[in-house]
Formats: structure tokens, C-alpha cells, sequence
């Protein structure tokens, strides 16, 4: 579109809340024809929304990666900055929160906006004030007006989740956190609606009526709302101010945090922002609150840039072109996006580079190499994607295959699973709607694009479902609202098994610190009761907590990978540094418990723990200690964080010669832990108890590894399929391995050097081999059948085959690059 250049180039620049993008609306719609880049996919559909009520619904454009509304009169287009189609003549054009071309991953996309992008009467730059220098140093010929913000933006110190004011917008910086912050918000205040970037547009609009309507009094959401999402919101409170960037996690510039706090406050209404923390990593320190409530932003000293029309005359050509380092000096090269990457790899693969030898496939090529890894799989698995896909777009008639097509959008038609899996389901189906939204990927790109759409629509009102499922508690949220003055004066009861009482009438129970309402009861005729139930729990509660961290042991016990306090969960078990070492995650029924209450009772836990550990498995406790003990013998460590690994189990052939160099002392030590180091297999016996096997057990599961519960306490011989942890797979059965130890001496006991002779197989028949499985453990033992003499089976020692070697170290170059690393003490 350089043909415009010369077009009047206006840069509105300001804080939020001054108007921008909706001067940017009314004038395009004031021209005959207009577009809009947008950095987000939900704001371009808001603003669509919008436009769609001034104009015909058939001259507005919807363009995004995932989602086109392209009606063939279009005269107004509004975009994602990405898909903007710049070779189209429009009147007017405008590019929002143009700053962002100081963003390291999308940066370049902007820049280039800013550098090609113009309307043939009229282009118009939104953005930051600090956004300035790069314009008069790029385009000096643009005009560069400032405006106020409507309202004013004040900070108002921290304070805790409980403590905030309703039409308050929460902001986290990862989905988990997210989530967290949702989940205490409904416990405390009712419940809270959730936005995240990933969210399709039906579930965010969903979730942000709910908050609109005053369904809910909070809103839990990414930075995702910093990008000009207008809701009623009058405080931004900070979960962090750090986020993970893509490549580090970082304190947020002042910057972003003025972007999100800016949320706060619409048009004329004041709004705050402030922190969850007022101490910490996770506090504002004053600097940042002067720069932030005066719109004091520091300058852009550069933007990102890729070149935006690279050479496509060979796949060397373009990677040259896109990874070209700009002339100009306020300029600098964008680092290396996904796209470039995942050609990178694709231009390596030699069958790619047999279909690659025109321009036309370097683009088709580079246009597949532009689908985003909506699913976030990392670039080694999302260029296997893109492979396939490619492959089909240059092989044969040049379509992605209808089956495989059919075959992948059915298999996201669930709507079944937590949120977690509708989300991941939406992130799989927006790859598949960008493709279907590929006029010449596809056969019949329409009917596939309205398939993708009605996937998506189905899975986000299941999401959208599934969010209030989990965050809303619409009865807590009434009764907040309508607590009386009087509602603490009641009398409440709460009787020795459970029942919560009001006035005798029973409103629910409290199982542990874990309180339920009755699920009859009617939220509008009692809730003065619940009110008062409310109130008299916190002061039992807290004296349960006072009394769980002062418990006796004998109150303690170890049930389902979880730790109960007189028969109820209190904690679940979650890894920890070593096998024997995990750690106490209390239940979220203990959150409202104060800080010290709840450090009071995991260290009551850590310690209850540790002694049942030392216990009930001492063996594994002295493996761990011989593990990390720098002083033992290597060959002692690496076998004993092998049985530590296996949770006191391990084949002998897995440690490779580890066990046959072992000195007399390392074995010595390996026995004062209870290790036996048997003929194929080392393991602790006192493992196969009741007690101990239940403790290995649960710590194996809270490491994510539930093999051992497959056994039954006892079982000395399974089925292959059930074997587990301690016991040796034979054939079609698995038998206990201190059991197959036990034959093994038997036999050499009875055997005379290499001479022919009869076991007595009678405690084999006993626990249950099957012949062919007696007759393979013999093979392994080192056994050779013979000739069978008076009807009975003889065997004849023929010598094991040494366990087979891990290969011997190298010494290492005391001259070498990493001669150093032998003085470092790694243990």
C-alpha cells in the first residue's frame, strides 16, 4: 500500500481511557471504506460488535487468524494486526496499541504496520506516549496529537483477596494462577468470572456479561484485559507483577502495569489500582506508582522489525530475508519467532527441499509455517504439525485431506471433561480454524469453516458452563449481599458428628475444616442462617487449626495418598526432593485458616511425617542418605539411587556393573540398609509387609507413580499384566522377586557343580508357578534342562551371563574443556 504513503498519518497517543479507539471507529466509519488492526482476536470481534450496529452487517469484516466474516460487499474491516490484508485499498486505516512494536515475540508485526500499513486518504496511529520518539525517528511526517485520560487513576495500597471492593478485576499472569485466585474469590466472595486470552470469544463475552449484569462482583483475568477490553471495572488489583515472557519470567515494566491498571475507571468514574502483597517481590514500589498515576511513561529507545514482504524466490532466500538485520538505528532484529523457526526445521528436511523450487511453493510454504501453536506445544511438535499439513498442501491436488480433517474436528466434539480439557479443546480447534479459514487449503473451505465454528461455539458454552460450575457459588453470593446486622446474633451449634446448626434447624456439615451447605437448602428464605453459620465458623475453625497443630500423632493417619485428622483429609502428599522426602500440600478447605495457623499445622504435618517415613521404610530413608552422602563410594551411590528410584526394587541388569565393583564395604553398607543383593534382582524384603508396602505405596503416589497399588498385600505370584514394583515378569505370571530369590538359592544349594540334578520344586508348585514359568526362571537362573531321568526334570549349571555393563568412564583430559567439572563436588 505504499501508493498511499503520502496520506495524512495522524498518531493519537495516550494513556487508557482517553478515547482512542473509539475516535479510530467513528472515523472510519466516516470514510467510504476502513480497516483496523488490533492486537487481540477479542477485541477486534468487540469492536465488530460495535460496528455491526452502525453499518450493514453485510459491508463489516471480521479477519482473524481463526475466525472470518468476510461478506463479498465489505467495506469496513476489522482485524487482528496480524491478518490485516494490506494489499486491500481502503480509505482509512488504523493500527492499534502500536507500542507493541517494542514487543520482542509479535513487536516485528507492528513495526511493520506502522512502516507499510496506510489508507489512501487518511492512516491513524493508536498507542502509548512513549510510543513518540520512535515515530518522529520512523515517520516524521506524521502528526502526533496527545490526549488526557478521561478520569482519573489512583493507587490504593494493597489489600487481601477478602478486603477487596466489589467491581474489582483481578490480574494473574498464568492460567494456574488464574484459577487459584477464581477458586479463593468463590470460597469468599461467591465467585468471580474468569478471562484469559485463550478463551474463544463466546466464553470471554459469556464471562464478561456475568460481571456486566453484576452476576458476580469480580473478574479474574490475564494481562489480556490491559489491551482495550472495556468493562465496568473500578479497582485493578495485581495477583504478581511478574510473568513468564516466553523466554524468562520478569517484573513487568511500568509500562504494563499502567496498560492493566488502566482498566480501572471508564470515562469519567475514577478508578485504582493496587497489589494483593504490599511487602515483597510482589509490591509497587513508589516510583512505579508516581509513573503510573501520573501517565509518566519512559520512552521506546526501539521497535522490533522483520522484513514484512521477504524475498520468496527460494526457502535460502527467504530465512535470509527474515532473518536480515535493519539499517535503521532506533530498529533492531526481532528475535526468532515460531514462523522462522519452525521453517528452519522444515527447510531441513530434504523432502521438503524436492518440493520447494518456486516461488509460489516458498510462499505456500512460508504461508503454512504462519499457523500458530494455539496449543502451546513447543516448536519441535508444532513443526511436526505444520509438516503435515505442508505435505498435504504439496502433494497431489494441493488440499489437507477431508478425512483427516473430519477425523480431528470429531475427535474435539466432547464437551465432556473439567476446564482444563474444554480449554485444550478450544486450543486444538482454533488450529483447525485457521486452516479452514484458508481459502485454498481446503476443497470446500466454507462448510469446514462452519463446522470448526460449531465445534468451537458448543465448546465454549460448555467452558463458559463449566467456569460457573467451578468459580460461581450464585447462593454465596446472594447472601453476602443480604447478610443483615442481626445474622451474628443467632445461635449456632455444631454437633460432635458434623451437623451445623442454626435455631436447630441443620444448614450443613463440617467434615475436618471442609464446611458443606445442605443441598436443599433455599438461599433467599434462610440465608440469615448461613449469614450466622458463616460468622461462628471462622472462630471454630480457627481452634480446630490451634488443635490439628497440637495434635497427637495417634489423632494422624496416612489414607489414599492423603494425611487425615481424625478421619478426616486434612493433606495429600506431592513430590518432593527425594522418594522419601515429598511434601505436605494442605486441602483448600484449610485456606481460611491466617498465615501462621497454616505454617503451624505443615510443619506438625512435615514432622508427623517424616517419622512415619523413618518408620515404616526405613530402608529407603538410609538409601536416600547413602545417595547424596558425596563421601560414599560412586558405585554404592548410583545402586542405591537406583533402588531409591525403583522404591526399593531394581533389577540387577538395570545398574548395569555398578553391583559386581561394589567392595565388601559398600555391601556391607547396602545390607545395614536392608538391601539384599540377590541373584536378578536387589530389593528390600521388609517392603512385601503390610504396613511398609501401604507407605511405599503412598509415596510412589505422590510422585505420580501408582504401580504399586496394582499388588495385592501378600500376592506372591500375578499375572504378567498386574506386575508392579517387586515382582519379575516370567512369562505369562510376575512373581514376587525375594520369592524368586529363594528358588534361586534352592537350586544353587542343591546343585554339584555342573552335574545333572532334581530340584525340589515343591515350594514353586506352592505359591503357584505354572511349569513354563519355572522352566524360564531356571534359563534365567543360569540352568540348562537335560535329559530327564526317572520321570523327573534335571537341570545342569551351564554360568549366568554377566548382568549386562554400562560402559567405563573415560578419563577425563586434565587438559580438556571440562577438566574443572572433576574438582566440583555435584553430590
Amino acid at each position: 500500500m505504499s501508493q498511499f504513503a503520502r496520506s495524512p498519518l495522524t498518531a493519537v497517543l495516550g494513556p487508557t481511557n482517553t478515547g482512542k479507539t473509539h475516535l479510530a471507529v467513528e472515523r472510519m466509519c466516516g470514510h467510504a471504506s476502513g480497516m483496523i488492526g488490533f492486537p487481540l482476536r477479542l477485541l477486534a470481534r468487540e469492536v465488530y460488535d460495535r460496528v455491526v450496529r452502525i453499518k450493514p452487517p453485510g459491508e463489516v469484516a471480521l479477519i482473524t487468524g481463526e475466525e472470518k466474516i468476510l461478506p463479498p460487499k465489505a467495506r469496513w474491516l476489522l482485524c487482528t494486526a496480524e491478518s490485516m490484508p494490506l494489499e486491500r485499498e481502503v480509505a482509512f486505516l488504523a493500527l492499534d496499541e502500536a507500542q507493541l512494536g517494542a514487543d520482542p515475540e509479535r513487536g516485528h508485526i507492528f513495526t511493520d504496520r506502522i512502516l507499510r500499513a496506510r489508507g489512501r486518504e487518511e492512516t491513524m496511529l493508536l498507542g502509548s506516549e512513549s510510543l513518540k520518539p520512535m515515530l518522529k525517528a520512523l515517520v516524521p511526517e506524521a502528526e502526533v496529537i496527545g490526549r488526557p485520560r478521561f478520569s482519573t487513576l489512583s493507587y490504593a495500597g494493597a489489600k487481601k483477596l477478602s478486603r477487596l471492593p466489589r467491581r474489582s478485576a483481578i490480574v494473574a499472569f498464568s492460567a494456574e494462577e488464574v484459577y487459584a485466585v477464581a477458586e479463593a474469590i468463590r470460597r469468599m466472595r461467591g465467585g468471580a468470572a474468569v478471562v484469559m486470552g485463550a478463551l474463544s470469544p463466546r466464553t470471554r463475552n459469556a464471562q464478561v456479561a456475568m460481571f456486566q449484569a453484576g452476576e458476580v462482583d469480580y473478574l479474574v483475568a490475564t494481562d489480556a484485559i490491559g489491551m482495550g477490553l472495556n468493562m465496568d471495572v473500578a479497582h485493578v488489583a495485581f495477583a504478581s507483577l511478574h510473568k513468564f515472557d516466553g523466554r524468562r519470567k520478569r517484573r513487568l515494566t511500568v509500562a504494563e502495569m499502567a496498560q492493566i491498571a488502566g482498566r480501572a475507571g471508564r470515562h469519567q468514574r475514577d478508578g485504582t489500582f493496587g497489589a494483593l502483597s504490599e511487602d515483597g517481590a510482589n509490591a509497587f514500589t513508589p516510583e512505579e506508582v508516581f509513573a503510573i498515576e501520573g501517565h509518566r511513561m519512559p520512552p521506546l529507545e526501539h521497535l522490533y522489525w522483520r522484513d514484512g514482504e521477504p524475498d520468496l524466490s527460494s526457502i535460502d532466500a527467504l530465512i535470509a530475508a527474515l532473518e536480515e538485520r535493519p539499517q535503521d538505528a532506533v530498529l533492531r532484529a526481532a528475535p526468532q519467532a515460531t514462523d522462522l523457526a519452525v521453517l528452519k526445521r522444515l527447510a531441513d528436511e530434504d523432502w521438503v527441499r524436492a518440493r520447494v523450487r518456486s516461488p509460489a511453493m516458498v510462499a505456500r510454504l512460508w504461508a503454512a509455517c504462519g499457523l500458530p501453536d494455539f496449543r502451546k506445544l513447543g516448536v519441535d511438535v508444532h513443526a511436526r504439525f505444520v509438516g503435515r499439513v505442508f505435505g498435504h498442501l504439496s502433494d497431489g491436488r494441493g488440499y489437507v485431506p477431508h478425512q483427516w480433517f473430519a477425523d480431528e474436528i470429531a475427535r474435539l466434539d466432547r464437551m465432556d471433561g473439567d476446564v482444563e480439557k474444554l480449554a485444550g479443546r478450544i486450543a486444538a480447534a482454533r488450529s483447525w480454524a485457521y486452516i479452514a479459514h484458508r481459502a485454498d487449503w481446503l476443497e470446500d473451505p466454507q462448510h469446514w469453516a462452519e463446522r470448526t465454528r460449531g465445534v468451537e461455539e458448543k465448546l465454549s458454552d460448555a467452558l463458559h458452563a463449566s467456569l460457573q460450575q467451578r468459580f460461581v457459588d450464585k447462593r454465596t453470593t446472594v447472601l453476602l449481599r443480604a447478610i443483615g446486622a442481626d445474622a451474628s446474633q443467632l445461635p449456632v451449634t455444631i454437633a460432635e458428628d458434623g451437623a451445623v446448626r442454626v435455631e436447630d434447624h441443620v444448614i450443613g456439615r463440617l467434615d475436618g475444616f471442609r464446611f458443606s451447605v445442605l443441598p436443599g437448602l433455599d438461599a433467599t428464605d434462610k440465608r440469615m442462617l448461613l449469614a450466622a453459620a458463616e460468622k461462628r465458623l471462622g472462630s471454630e475453625l480457627a481452634r480446630r487449626g490451634a488443635a490439628l497443630a497440637a495434635t497427637d500423632d495417634r489423632d494422624l493417619g496416612l489414607s489414599g495418598g492423603g494425611i487425615t485428622w481424625n478421619g478426616a483429609r486434612i493433606a495429600s502428599l506431592v513430590p518432593g526432593a527425594a522418594l522419601t522426602r515429598p511434601r505436605v500440600k494442605l486441602d483448600r478447605a484449610l485456606d481460611s485458616l491466617d498465615m501462621r495457623a497454616r505454617s503451624a499445622v505443615e510443619v506438625r504435618l512435615a514432622r508427623w511425617l517424616g517419622d512415619r517415613v523413618e518408620a515404616h521404610v526405613p530402608g529407603l530413608v538410609r538409601l536416600d542418605a547413602i545417595a547424596r552422602d558425596a563421601a560414599s563410594d560412586p558405585q554404592l551411590r548410583v545402586t542405591a539411587a537406583a533402588l531409591l528410584t525403583g522404591g526399593g526394587f531394581v533389577a540387577r541388569s538395570a545398574v548395569g556393573d555398578s553391583v559386581e565393583r561394589l567392595d565388601p564395604a559398600a555391601r556391607r553398607a547396602l545390607k545395614r540398609a536392608g538391601a539384599v543383593i540377590g541373584t536378578l534382582d536387589l530389593f528390600d524384603p521388609r517392603l512385601f509387609k503390610a504396613e511398609p508396602a501401604r507407605w511405599r505405596a503412598a509415596l510412589l503416589a505422590a510422585r505420580g507413580d501408582d504401580t504399586a497399588a496394582a499388588a495385592p498385600p501378600g500376592a506372591t505370584v500375578l499375572p504378567r499384566a498386574a506386575a508392579g514394583g517387586g515382582y519379575r515378569a516370567i512369562m505369562a505370571q510376575a512373581v514376587r522377586v525375594d520369592l524368586v530369590e529363594r528358588i534361586a538359592r534352592a537350586a544353587h544349594d542343591a546343585r554339584k557343580g555342573r552335574a545333572a540334578f532334581a530340584p525340589d520344586l515343591a515350594f514353586a508348585t506352592s505359591i503357584g508357578m505354572a511349569p513354563a514359568t519355572l522352566d524360564r526362571l531356571m534359563a534365567m537362573l543360569g540352568f540348562k534342562s537335560v535329559a530327564p531321568a526317572e520321570g523327573r526334570p534335571h537341570w545342569a549349571w551351564r554360568g549366568r551371563r554377566p548382568a549386562r555393563a554400562l560402559p567405563a568412564p573415560r578419563a577425563a583430559r586434565r587438559d580438556g574443556a571440562f577438566a574443572a567439572l572433576a574438582e566440583l563436588d555435584l553430590g
